[in-house]
This record gives structure tokens, sequence and C-alpha cells, in this order.
């Protein structure tokens, strides 16, 4: 048994959990801002909850990416090259996403309130279809040939699993910013959270259910599939405690569902970290897409370290903004008088 290449395919598995978890209510509360918000202060309120957190909870995608650059090359490699088109919109909505957070309270115009908003929106929609259909591709397989290069154009990635896997975040991150949203504010944004939460569940995580059933079908076994089961139970339960408006268990529900989901997928692709679809003799496997022992070995020893601590600051920051958001706390929009007159 390959014992580092293993590690690191559970390490990237969990990183990328973490971030689906972590970055999912902060896309969703972005797309909410734009079908869900009745007035600038509901927006505001909105932004509130995320604004001290969002940016941290990025640096899970980094770290992902980084630990499949030097854990796994071939992967990275053959992975990035394929999907550089939707990678790079993705990149973009995430961009534009940033900057808008930052500027939005910049300038006190409705107009260019209004257009910011669109940005974030736009951006966490694009960004979480992006992720979803990457890691989907990831999963059911791309048009890769023996050296790991891309067979057909630049639309070859292109295919009903891509969209599956990108509604199939979309729609998680939705309900999970429902859920987020009604736990941490008060008020209007509250009271419509909740009931999304219970009214969208059902239809807006079918797509994910798809994406795992999918997976299982192909090449689930007896783990996975427990897997399966333990996520049905956990949104099941969720969807219960959202319609009785009991947010907390609402939350932790649909992330175990998310996490137990997302597990069964890595588990019943295991040993294969990317699939092809053009010969299974071509697909990149934790033996033959790996680093070296000593580099796997060096990157572990500098994880145990530095992790804890990543984790302690990240979980520190939630605590330390734990209450929630009340219209009451949103101070009135005022101008930006110039610190220099000439």
């Amino acid at each position: 048994m390959d014992v580092l290449p293993t590690v690191w395919f559970v390490a990237i598995a969990i990183l990328w959990i973490g971030y689906l978890l972590l970055e999912g209510f902060d896309l969703g509360v972005g797309m909410h801002l734009l079908v869900r918000s009745r007035s600038e202060n509901d927006r505001r309120v909105m932004l509130n909850t995320i604004g001290p957190i969002w940016d941290g909870n990025e640096v899970w995608l980094i770290v992902a990416g980084a630990a499949t650059f030097a854990a796994f090359p071939l992967w990275y490699a053959a992975l990035f090259s394929t999907l550089y088109v939707p990678l790079v919109f993705l990149l973009l909505g995430l961009i534009f996403r940033a900057v808008a957070i930052e500027y939005r309270g910049k300038m006190h115009s409705a107009r260019a309130t209004r257009a910011w908003d669109w940005a974030i929106g736009l951006g966490s929609f694009v960004a979480a279809f992006g992720v979803g259909a990457a890691l989907a591709l990831t999963t059911t397989g791309l048009p890769i040939d023996a050296n790991g290069d891309r067979v057909g154009g630049p639309l070859a990635w292109f295919s009903p699993a891509a969209v599956l896997g990108g509604l199939a975040v979309v729609g998680f991150c939705l309900v999970h910013a429902a859920n987020f949203l009604a736990l941490k504010t008060d008020g209007p944004v509250r009271e419509r959270a909740g009931r999304d939460a219970a009214r969208m569940a059902p239809v807006a995580l079918l797509p994910l259910i798809g994406w795992v059933l999918l997976v299982q079908v192909q090449h689930g076994g007896p783990a996975s599939w427990t897997l399966v089961g333990v996520a049905v139970l956990a949104v099941v339960l969720g969807w219960l405690a959202a319609r009785a408006r009991r947010e907390g268990w609402a939350f932790i529900g649909l992330a175990i569902f998310l996490a137990a989901g997302a597990a069964s997928i890595f588990t019943a692709v295991y040993p294969v970290v990317l699939p092809s679809t053009i010969d299974p003799a071509f697909d990149l496997t934790i033996s033959n897409a790996a680093s070296g022992d000593y580099t796997l070995g060096v990157m572990s020893v500098i994880t145990a370290c530095a992790l804890p601590f990543v984790i302690a600051y990240q979980a520190w920051s939630v605590w330390v903004f734990r209450r929630r958001v009340r219209p009451e706390h949103i101070p009135a929009a005022h101008p930006v008088v110039a610190a220099v007159r000439r």
C-alpha cells in the first residue's frame, strides 16, 4: 500500500470538503444578495455576516491547489491544463467577487453599489459552478491520453457531468447560505432565509445527490455506500430541522450531508485521482501521479507543524464574530471624505 500518497489523497479530499463547507455559504450569500434581498439594509446585513471571514475561507482553495501541485504533480498538470478555460473563468469570478466586496462601500452611489452587488452575485455563481464542474470531472473522468495530455479541443471537458457538478455546488451553496443566514442574522433576513432553507432544499440539492449516486453506481463499494447512507440521514434530519426552524441543527445536518457525500465520492474513486474517458489504462492513480516519498515526507512534517495554528486561528476568528447581525447594527451610509484637500 502507498502510505504517504494515500495520506495526501485523504488530506486533499479533506481540504476540498473544508473549502466547500466554509466557502460554500460565502458564495451562497453572494448569490442570495441578488435574488433574496429587498433593501440596502438587508444586503448590508447579509454582507456583514461573511465580512470578517470570507477571505480566510478562500485559503482552503489555495491550499487544496497547492497540495495537489506538490503531492500529485501529474494530477495537477493534467487537471489544470485540460480545464484551463473553465478555471480561468473561475478565477475571474473570484477576483470580481473579492474586489466588489472590498469596493462596495467605498462609493456613496446607489448605481455603483448595485453594480458591485451584481459583481458579487455573478462572481459567486461563476466560482461555485466552476468549482463544481472541476470536481465532478475529477471524479467522473476527462479525455486524457497516456501522457496525461488533453485529447480534443479547448471545450473537450464540457459534458453533462460538468454541468451536473456545477449545478450541484451552486444548489448546495444556496441552501447552505440560507441556513447560515438564518443562523447568523435577525430580523427580515433571518425570516426569509429560514423559509428558503426548507423550501429550496428538496430541489436545489438534487444535482448533488445525482452526482453522488452517479459515482457510486460506477465505482462504489461497501464503505462508500455506507457514507451515502450517513449523508441521506443527515440531509433528511437537517431538512426537518430547517422546517422546524431549528437553525443550528439545520446547518449542522447539511454540513454532515456535504462531508459524508463528498467523502463517499473520494472513497469510491480511490485509488484513481483522475480517470481517463479514453482508456482506463490511462487513469492517473495515487501511485503513478504522486511525488517521491521524500517530498511527501517533508510536506507531511511541515503540515503537521503548521496546520494546527491555521485551524486554531480560523476557529478563533469564527468564535469572535459568532453573534447574530441585526438591522440595528448597520450604521447609516455616509459619503467618504477625502483625507487631503486640494
